[in-house]
Protein backbone atom coordinates (compact mmCIF):
# COMPACT_ATOMS: atom_id res chain seq x y z
CA UNK A 1 0.00 0.00 0.00
CA UNK A 2 1.27 3.15 -1.00
CA UNK A 3 2.27 5.68 2.03
CA UNK A 4 0.58 8.33 0.08
CA UNK A 5 -2.69 7.18 0.55
CA UNK A 6 -2.73 7.35 4.50
CA UNK A 7 -4.07 10.66 5.51
CA UNK A 8 -1.47 12.64 8.15
CA UNK A 9 -2.53 15.13 10.60
CA UNK A 10 -3.54 18.39 8.62
CA UNK A 11 -2.39 20.13 11.38
CA UNK A 12 1.13 18.47 12.05
CA UNK A 13 3.03 21.27 10.72
CA UNK A 14 0.53 24.02 10.75
CA UNK A 15 2.43 27.81 11.30
CA UNK A 16 6.14 25.72 9.82
CA UNK A 17 7.65 27.29 7.59
CA UNK A 18 9.24 24.59 5.35
CA UNK A 19 11.98 24.91 2.42
CA UNK A 20 12.32 22.15 -0.02
CA UNK A 21 15.43 21.80 -2.49
CA UNK A 22 15.20 20.85 -5.61
CA UNK A 23 11.72 20.37 -4.66
CA UNK A 24 9.83 19.80 -8.49
CA UNK A 25 9.84 16.36 -9.03
CA UNK A 26 11.33 12.94 -7.88
CA UNK A 27 11.64 12.24 -4.13
CA UNK A 28 11.94 16.34 -3.39
CA UNK A 29 8.06 16.78 -5.07
CA UNK A 30 7.01 13.98 -2.87
CA UNK A 31 8.48 15.74 0.41
CA UNK A 32 7.20 18.60 -0.50
CA UNK A 33 3.22 17.16 -1.08
CA UNK A 34 3.76 15.56 2.22
CA UNK A 35 4.31 18.83 4.22
CA UNK A 36 1.55 20.13 2.27
CA UNK A 37 -0.71 17.56 3.35
CA UNK A 38 0.63 18.41 6.65
CA UNK A 39 -0.99 21.97 6.61
CA UNK A 40 3.20 23.64 5.97
CA UNK A 41 4.13 26.89 4.51
CA UNK A 42 6.59 25.03 2.04
CA UNK A 43 9.01 27.14 0.22
CA UNK A 44 10.46 25.09 -3.19
CA UNK A 45 13.64 25.80 -5.11
CA UNK A 46 15.06 24.71 -8.05
CA UNK A 47 16.24 25.41 -11.41
CA UNK A 48 13.24 25.12 -13.52
CA UNK A 49 9.80 26.20 -12.23
CA UNK A 50 7.16 23.03 -11.25
CA UNK A 51 5.53 21.27 -14.77
CA UNK A 52 2.05 22.65 -13.22
CA UNK A 53 1.12 25.27 -11.36
CA UNK A 54 1.11 24.78 -7.88
CA UNK A 55 0.09 26.63 -4.12
CA UNK A 56 3.57 26.47 -2.74
CA UNK A 57 5.79 29.28 -2.91
CA UNK A 58 8.61 29.23 -5.76
CA UNK A 59 12.15 30.42 -5.85
CA UNK A 60 13.68 29.80 -8.95
CA UNK A 61 17.34 29.55 -8.27
CA UNK A 62 20.68 27.15 -9.07
CA UNK A 63 21.62 26.11 -5.75
CA UNK A 64 24.88 25.05 -6.94
CA UNK A 65 25.97 28.64 -7.38
CA UNK A 66 27.11 30.81 -4.77
CA UNK A 67 24.72 33.54 -6.42
CA UNK A 68 21.86 30.90 -6.49
CA UNK A 69 22.12 30.52 -2.93
CA UNK A 70 22.37 33.84 -1.80
CA UNK A 71 19.45 34.49 -3.72
CA UNK A 72 17.27 31.95 -2.03
CA UNK A 73 19.10 33.30 1.72
CA UNK A 74 17.61 36.34 0.96
CA UNK A 75 14.20 35.51 -0.70
CA UNK A 76 13.46 33.45 2.67
CA UNK A 77 14.91 36.15 5.23
CA UNK A 78 13.39 39.16 3.28
CA UNK A 79 9.89 37.19 2.17
CA UNK A 80 9.54 34.84 5.22
CA UNK A 81 11.79 36.62 8.16
CA UNK A 82 13.38 32.72 8.35
CA UNK A 83 12.41 29.07 7.96
CA UNK A 84 11.68 26.94 10.42
CA UNK A 85 12.40 23.10 8.77
CA UNK A 86 15.17 22.76 6.01
CA UNK A 87 15.30 19.80 3.46
CA UNK A 88 18.45 19.61 2.07
CA UNK A 89 16.90 17.21 -1.21
CA UNK A 90 18.55 18.83 -4.47
CA UNK A 91 21.77 16.68 -5.66
CA UNK A 92 22.41 13.94 -8.41
CA UNK A 93 25.08 12.79 -10.81
CA UNK A 94 25.04 12.94 -14.97
CA UNK A 95 28.43 11.16 -14.53
CA UNK A 96 29.88 9.04 -18.02
CA UNK A 97 30.55 5.25 -16.40
CA UNK A 98 33.36 4.00 -17.34
CA UNK A 99 35.11 3.84 -14.05
CA UNK A 100 37.77 6.56 -12.54
CA UNK A 101 39.71 7.17 -15.29
CA UNK A 102 36.23 9.44 -17.32
CA UNK A 103 35.78 11.47 -13.77
CA UNK A 104 37.35 14.86 -15.01
CA UNK A 105 38.07 17.53 -13.01
CA UNK A 106 35.22 19.45 -13.70
CA UNK A 107 32.89 16.43 -13.40
CA UNK A 108 34.21 16.53 -9.26
CA UNK A 109 33.68 19.80 -9.11
CA UNK A 110 30.56 19.67 -10.74
CA UNK A 111 29.48 16.71 -8.02
CA UNK A 112 31.05 18.78 -4.96
CA UNK A 113 29.17 22.21 -6.23
CA UNK A 114 25.77 19.95 -6.59
CA UNK A 115 25.98 17.49 -3.40
CA UNK A 116 27.69 19.37 -0.89
CA UNK A 117 27.95 23.26 -1.34
CA UNK A 118 24.13 24.01 -1.42
CA UNK A 119 23.65 22.58 1.77
CA UNK A 120 26.61 24.40 3.26
CA UNK A 121 26.00 27.51 2.09
CA UNK A 122 22.33 27.51 2.95
CA UNK A 123 22.94 26.47 6.43
CA UNK A 124 25.52 29.12 7.05
CA UNK A 125 22.59 31.61 5.30
CA UNK A 126 19.44 30.47 7.32
CA UNK A 127 20.89 28.87 10.39
CA UNK A 128 21.95 32.30 12.52
CA UNK A 129 18.00 33.21 12.41
CA UNK A 130 17.23 29.30 13.79
CA UNK A 131 19.74 29.60 16.42
CA UNK A 132 18.16 33.15 17.55
CA UNK A 133 14.76 31.41 18.12
CA UNK A 134 16.00 28.69 19.52
CA UNK A 135 14.24 26.07 17.09
CA UNK A 136 14.64 24.38 13.77
CA UNK A 137 15.08 21.24 12.21
CA UNK A 138 17.60 20.60 9.31
CA UNK A 139 17.39 17.54 6.90
CA UNK A 140 20.10 16.45 4.49
CA UNK A 141 19.57 13.83 1.93
CA UNK A 142 22.72 11.63 1.12
CA UNK A 143 22.81 8.93 0.18
CA UNK A 144 24.15 5.18 0.81
CA UNK A 145 26.64 5.76 -1.46
CA UNK A 146 28.26 7.38 0.86
CA UNK A 147 28.93 4.01 2.27
CA UNK A 148 28.64 1.65 -0.12
CA UNK A 149 30.02 3.66 -3.27
CA UNK A 150 30.08 2.62 -6.98
CA UNK A 151 33.10 3.06 -9.07
CA UNK A 152 31.22 2.48 -12.58
CA UNK A 153 29.36 5.49 -12.94
CA UNK A 154 29.10 7.65 -9.32
CA UNK A 155 32.37 7.76 -8.25
CA UNK A 156 32.27 12.03 -7.59
CA UNK A 157 28.97 11.76 -6.36
CA UNK A 158 29.38 8.97 -3.49
CA UNK A 159 32.31 10.52 -2.14
CA UNK A 160 30.33 13.94 -2.38
CA UNK A 161 27.50 12.57 -0.48
CA UNK A 162 30.22 11.22 2.11
CA UNK A 163 31.01 14.71 2.67
CA UNK A 164 27.53 15.89 3.34
CA UNK A 165 26.71 13.48 5.87
CA UNK A 166 30.23 13.74 7.77
CA UNK A 167 29.19 17.72 7.75
CA UNK A 168 25.74 17.09 8.75
CA UNK A 169 27.11 15.21 11.87
CA UNK A 170 29.59 18.41 12.94
CA UNK A 171 26.96 20.36 12.09
CA UNK A 172 24.71 18.66 14.53
CA UNK A 173 27.58 18.24 17.34
CA UNK A 174 27.63 21.71 17.00
CA UNK A 175 24.70 23.80 17.17
CA UNK A 176 22.39 21.09 18.85
CA UNK A 177 22.90 22.63 21.67
CA UNK A 178 21.63 25.48 20.29
CA UNK A 179 18.03 23.88 19.68
CA UNK A 180 18.70 23.01 16.38
CA UNK A 181 18.05 19.45 15.55
CA UNK A 182 20.35 18.24 12.23
CA UNK A 183 19.62 14.73 10.94
CA UNK A 184 20.80 13.05 7.73
CA UNK A 185 18.38 10.32 5.85
CA UNK A 186 20.11 8.03 3.47
CA UNK A 187 18.47 6.38 1.11
CA UNK A 188 19.13 3.86 -1.43
CA UNK A 189 17.80 3.12 -4.96
CA UNK A 190 14.82 5.34 -5.04
CA UNK A 191 12.49 4.89 -8.75
CA UNK A 192 12.83 8.82 -9.46
CA UNK A 193 12.53 9.67 -13.12
CA UNK A 194 16.22 10.93 -12.70
CA UNK A 195 17.19 7.14 -11.53
CA UNK A 196 15.27 5.97 -14.50
CA UNK A 197 17.45 8.34 -17.21
CA UNK A 198 20.40 6.71 -15.34
CA UNK A 199 19.49 3.23 -15.70
CA UNK A 200 18.50 4.23 -19.60
CA UNK A 201 21.91 5.58 -20.47
CA UNK A 202 23.34 2.29 -18.61
CA UNK A 203 21.66 0.01 -21.17
CA UNK A 204 22.29 2.16 -23.73
CA UNK A 205 26.15 1.49 -22.78
CA UNK A 206 25.71 -1.83 -22.27
CA UNK A 207 23.39 -2.36 -25.53
CA UNK A 208 20.49 -3.96 -23.05
CA UNK A 209 17.17 -2.78 -22.27
CA UNK A 210 15.55 -1.11 -19.40
CA UNK A 211 15.28 -4.16 -17.13
CA UNK A 212 18.25 -5.89 -17.60
CA UNK A 213 20.00 -2.91 -16.84
CA UNK A 214 17.76 -2.35 -13.88
CA UNK A 215 18.77 -5.22 -12.74
CA UNK A 216 22.26 -4.59 -13.11
CA UNK A 217 22.44 -1.63 -10.62
CA UNK A 218 20.08 -3.57 -8.26
CA UNK A 219 23.18 -6.32 -8.50
CA UNK A 220 25.59 -3.53 -8.32
CA UNK A 221 24.69 -2.59 -5.08
CA UNK A 222 24.77 -6.06 -3.45
CA UNK A 223 20.69 -6.57 -4.21
CA UNK A 224 17.81 -5.45 -2.35
CA UNK A 225 16.42 -8.03 -0.25
CA UNK A 226 13.27 -6.21 -0.21
CA UNK A 227 13.27 -7.33 -3.87
CA UNK A 228 12.37 -3.52 -5.25
CA UNK A 229 13.56 0.30 -5.30
CA UNK A 230 11.76 2.97 -2.59
CA UNK A 231 9.66 4.69 -3.78
CA UNK A 232 9.69 8.60 -3.08
CA UNK A 233 6.43 8.64 -0.84
CA UNK A 234 7.86 6.03 1.20
CA UNK A 235 11.40 8.51 1.53
CA UNK A 236 9.31 11.38 1.99
CA UNK A 237 7.65 9.56 5.37
CA UNK A 238 10.73 9.15 6.93
CA UNK A 239 11.71 12.99 6.10
CA UNK A 240 8.39 14.43 7.60
CA UNK A 241 8.64 11.72 10.67
CA UNK A 242 12.16 13.21 11.46
CA UNK A 243 11.28 17.38 10.91
CA UNK A 244 7.91 16.65 12.92
CA UNK A 245 8.01 17.15 17.15
CA UNK A 246 7.79 12.92 17.19
CA UNK A 247 11.14 13.01 16.86
CA UNK A 248 11.95 15.90 19.34
CA UNK A 249 15.00 13.79 20.82
CA UNK A 250 16.50 12.93 17.48
CA UNK A 251 19.53 15.02 16.12
CA UNK A 252 23.23 13.84 14.94
CA UNK A 253 21.63 10.49 13.29
CA UNK A 254 21.73 9.22 10.27
CA UNK A 255 18.81 7.03 8.64
CA UNK A 256 18.76 4.74 5.99
CA UNK A 257 16.07 3.91 4.07
CA UNK A 258 17.43 1.18 1.34
CA UNK A 259 14.92 -1.71 1.18
CA UNK A 260 18.06 -3.51 2.89
CA UNK A 261 20.85 -2.78 1.09
CA UNK A 262 23.62 -2.45 3.21
CA UNK A 263 24.37 -5.80 4.83
CA UNK A 264 26.24 -4.86 7.58
CA UNK A 265 24.96 -2.73 10.85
Amino acid sequence: MSTSNISPDTSEFAGKRVLVTGGTKGAGKAIVDRFQRGGATVIITARSAPPEKTDHHFIQADVSTAEGTTKVINEILNRFRGIDIIIHNVGGSSAPSGGFITVTDEIWQQNINENLFPAVRLDRGLLPSMIERGSGVIIHISSIQGRLPLYDSTLAYAAAKAALTNYSKALANEVSPKGIRVVTVSPGFIETDAATRMIQRMADKDKSDYAAARQKLMDMLGGIPLGRPNRPDEVAELVAFLASDRASAITGSEFVIDGGTIPTI
